[in-house]
């Protein structure tokens, strides 16, 4: 989540900003960068008039992950990725940003049907 974060707001390149990561995390931020165009129009869908940009990069990061493991992982339990996301929106973003970030990954589940 940081990477791709940190993508965005220096440029680096991901390859770059993982190198040094666990395979894991690597498996994570490539997986969530193959499928980043289909993640991005899920968190418009679900996000109910707000545009991508509106989103803090911060936020978009947590919930490009989240939904990457929700809808194209079966690496982490879908309740596991939500809590993990939601825990990540508490400590590291504003006030509002768990109830959004909780929002749109439940929508996203109920929609998928995983996690029900």
């Amino acid at each position: 989540m940081f990477a791709l974060y940190q993508r965005e707001v220096t440029n680096r390149s991901l390859e770059d900003l993982i190198a040094r990561s666990k395979p894991f995390s690597r498996g994570l931020a490539e997986g969530t960068d193959a499928h980043i165009d289909a993640i991005d129009a899920e968190i418009v869908s679900l996000s109910r008039g707000w545009s991508l940009e509106r989103i803090a990069p911060l936020e978009r990061s947590i919930l490009r992950v989240a939904l990457f493991e929700l809808l194209h992982s079966d690496a982490v339990p879908p309740e596991i990725a939500i809590d993990e996301a939601v825990s990540l929106a508490q400590e590291f973003c504003g006030a509002d940003a768990p109830g959004f970030v909780n929002g749109i990954l439940g929508a996203a589940a109920r929609q998928a049907g995983v996690g029900t």
